[in-house]
């Protein structure tokens, strides 16, 4: 049995019962057989009904969703209830995608050879879908893998984190609620990694939708069957720059907001802010003053604004990386002080070493490093130096400082005047290089989990 407990005090919440290898074997083969009957496979309008009623469903169940983010992911509640707002409308969105998802037809009579012909593509859903979740968004990130799946046909395999696996399980019952048949969508909850290895790497898998972190992520990447494919979600340590020309009146909420949103454990988290010298002491603080009043407490307060880590020991590498980038040289501006087991004060960093640790890898915690620069192209510079690239902002008025860094940073999305952690759930949303590999977001997923059939026929 596992036992999950409240992000913030600890306290028990639930036992949850735990999947062995028997399990998996049992689920691996009721998603083969379902997939391999063709004719048992759910018409796009019956898709379309199952995804309604869930959606239904789960808005008949908000409160409840939103405050068990609250309690077993520690999210502050008003960010819990975004959440599962998102959630819902996340289903919706697969839904809706379906009404304009087509194959294409592919011209004939471009030669002699091709005369007489014509030619269409359908889309099939690739096969049997194992999706590895992770603990920070514990229900969207769930509708982000499951939804695109059952949108498009295919069977799906579920392992929520085993942090957060209450949102994950009530999830998949609504699904079953809806009308889904059970194979269809199954949850798998395991603390043995080589079972979750197993699942992501079985020969019937035939796509991998992993988040979490890059050495996992990348080491299943490389033992996937033969013609699996995968969509890797990892993290970075995302830049913002701050040119001269912000008006530092609109700016600090947006970087706030970036920084410490759920307590900075989001993969495109405000890391690394660089900002003009001109600037840089009314920026620092005006910064700091705001962090200083950000209401650190029990997320299931509805005024909490930061909430704790997922666990002790995640409190502690982010105590020990401050301390380590204090003793480097950097100043603590603010913050970093411990409040619970899980939960510290936000902090501010102030011109850590380029090879602090803060300054070459994801925090996933509440806190940020600011460092000063001159000119545009060495805050550039330093912002593309680490191997992993995701989401980036650069905050200016004067309109060519903002397209000039935007053109140049390496990154798969900049803000231009909003948080590096910006994400609408119908958007691509990628990680470069270390970060991840494939494009998520709803209708890019539905895209990646099926495969074009062309269908040729010769007219006499």
């Amino acid at each position: 049995m596992l036992t999950v407990v409240q992000a913030f005090d600890r306290a028990p919440i639930a036992e949850v019962e735990t999947d062995d290898a028997a399990a998996l074997e049992r689920k691996l083969q009721a998603a083969e057989r379902v997939f391999r009957d063709r004719d048992g496979w759910l018409k796009p309008h019956q898709r379309i009904a199952i995804l309604r009623k869930l959606a239904a469903l789960m808005e008949g169940r908000r409160d409840h969703l939103a405050m068990q983010i609250a309690r077993e992911g520690g999210k502050p509640l008003p960010d819990a209830i975004v959440e599962t707002n998102r959630a819902i409308d996340g289903v919706h969105n697969a839904a809706d995608e379906l009404r304009s998802f087509a194959g294409r037809e592919i011209p004939m009579g471009l030669s002699p050879a091709a005369e007489n012909r014509w030619a269409f593509t359908t889309k099939e859903p690739i096969g049997i879908v194992a999706a590895i979740s992770a603990f920070n968004h514990p229900l969207n990130l769930i509708v982000h893998q499951v939804a695109p799946a059952i949108a498009v046909g295919c069977p799906v395999i579920v392992k929520p984190a085993m942090t957060t696996p209450l949102s994950c399980l009530d999830l998949v019952a609504l699904i079953h609620e809806a009308g889904l048949p059970e194979p269809w969508c199954q949850s798998f909850v395991t603390e043995e990694n080589q079972l979750a290895e197993k699942l992501a790497t079985d020969r019937r898998i035939a796509f991998l939708s992993f988040i979490g972190s890059a050495r996992v992520g990348w080491s299943l990447h490389a033992k996937l069957a033969p013609g699996a494919r995968s969509a890797l979600e990892h993290g970075g340590a995302a830049p913002a720059i701050v040119d001269r020309s912000a008006d530092l009146d609109k700016v600090i909420e947006p970087v706030v907001k970036g920084g410490y949103y759920h307590a900075g454990q989001v993969c495109v988290s405000t890391q690394r802010i660089f900002v003009h010298d001109a600037i840089a002491d009314d920026f620092t603080q005006r910064l700091v003053a705001r962090v200083e009043k950000l209401r650190t407490a029990d997320p299931t307060l509805k005024d909490t604004e930061v909430g704790p880590l997922i666990l002790p020991r995640e409190a502690d590498r982010v105590a020990e990386w401050i301390g380590d980038a204090i003793k480097g040289g950097a100043v603590l501006a603010t913050g970093g002080e411990r409040l619970s087991q899980t939960t510290l004060r936000p902090a501010v960093l102030l011109d850590a070493p380029a090879d602090a640790t803060i300054s070459t890898q994801e925090v996933f915690g509440p806190v940020v490093a600011v460092y000063r620069y001159g000119d545009l192209d060495e805050a550039v510079r330093q912002a593309n130096s680490l191997p992993t690239a995701f989401q980036a902002s650069v905050f200016a008025r004067d309109i060519d400082v903002a397209m000039h860094a935007a053109d140049r940073l390496e990154a798969s999305a900049v803000m231009i005047n909003d948080p590096t952690a910006f994400r609408t759930d119908w958007m691509p949303f990628a990680g470069r290089k270390e970060s991840g590999y494939g494009t998520g977001g709803i209708p890019y997923t539905m895209r990646d989990m099926t495969q074009e059939k062309m269908i040729l026929l010769r007219r006499s």
